[in-house]
């Protein structure tokens, strides 16, 4: 048999063109490669090249030089009292912001509006105004602190004044990461359980509980990362006394205002580490309800 030759005018075939698709298939959703290097840029520019700059300076220091300065006494204080007046606050928030947002969604009431406006106050209000507010009303001569002091209860100038500044600036995030899964939640569902014989209690802990706990540990998570790094509305009403009411990010405000920025990227490190680590819980915590539900 003869070979037929090529036609003459055809330029010669590539070994893998017989493998190469017609047509390159195309994503379902355009612009996804100029999305994500935008998204990775994005994120370079404001967080992570920060945050290495931040690690780099402090790894330029000597263990010693670093021990000395991120856990000495007074650093160690005013980490106990920021991470643990956070996780407190976050915890008083995510009782009451579920109960908050409970009401919101479940109810009609008159003012209902106002109290959607009290909510989100916190987002918009500057941290200083807040401070300030909270100062005046808590302080023994105000509103509040002053029916207190004869109690021999003093809220503002010590732990308990940041514990309720961060209560302040933390519910909103408990209360709107909530509402919208609550709201998906049919009425159907606690109706059909009373029906078949559960309690209230039940209810809660068996139908309710499971079905929000994942949205309830963002807004935990949320509220926890928010009060973390608050520095404006509690330097107002803390008292700011070194070992007593001083707070981590004060005390790194205080460490670059005498120019030793070594010192403040050393204790920055070790919030960043902790609070790294507490999200990363939380994160598992959020995944694991979710298989579970």
């Amino acid at each position: 048999m003869v070979a037929l030759a090529p036609h003459a005018g055809s330029p010669p075939r590539h070994p893998s063109a017989a493998r190469r698709p017609l047509f390159r298939r195309r994503s379902a959703v355009p612009g996804f490669a100029l999305t994500l290097g935008t998204t990775i840029l994005i994120l370079s520019l404001v967080v992570l090249i920060p945050v290495s700059a931040v690690v780099i300076r402090a790894a330029g220091m000597t263990p010693e030089a670093f021990a000395a300065a991120a856990f000495s006494r007074r650093a160690l204080h005013a980490y106990y009292l920021s991470f643990g007046a956070s996780f407190l606050a976050a915890m008083v928030n995510g009782v009451f912001g579920a109960l908050t947002a409970w009401a919101l969604v479940r109810y009609s009431f008159p003012g209902k509006a106002l109290v959607n406006a009290i909510v989100d106050l916190p987002f918009a209000l500057p941290t200083a105004v807040a401070g300030v507010s909270l100062a005046i009303l808590y302080a023994p001569t105000g509103w509040v602190g002053g029916f207190l002091a004869p109690f021999g209860i003093k809220v503002a100038y010590n732990p308990t004044g940041v514990l309720i500044a961060l209560i302040f600036i933390g519910l909103p995030f408990v209360v709107r990461t909530l509402e919208p899964v609550l709201r998906d939640l049919p009425i159907d569902v606690e109706e059909a359980a009373a029906t078949l014989g559960a309690g209230r209690f039940d209810t809660i802990r068996r139908v309710i509980v499971p079905a929000i706990l994942p949205a309830w540990l963002t807004g935990f998570a949320l509220a926890f990362a928010r009060a973390v790094g608050e520095y404006g509305s509690v330097i107002f009403i803390a008292g700011n006394m070194p070992f007593k009411s001083e707070i981590a990010p004060l005390l790194i405000a205080q460490e670059l205002e005498q120019f030793d920025s070594a010192a403040a990227s050393a204790i920055a490190v070790v919030m960043l580490g902790v609070a790294f680590l507490m999200l990363l819980l939380i994160n598992g915590l959020q995944a694991w309800a979710r298989r579970k539900t």
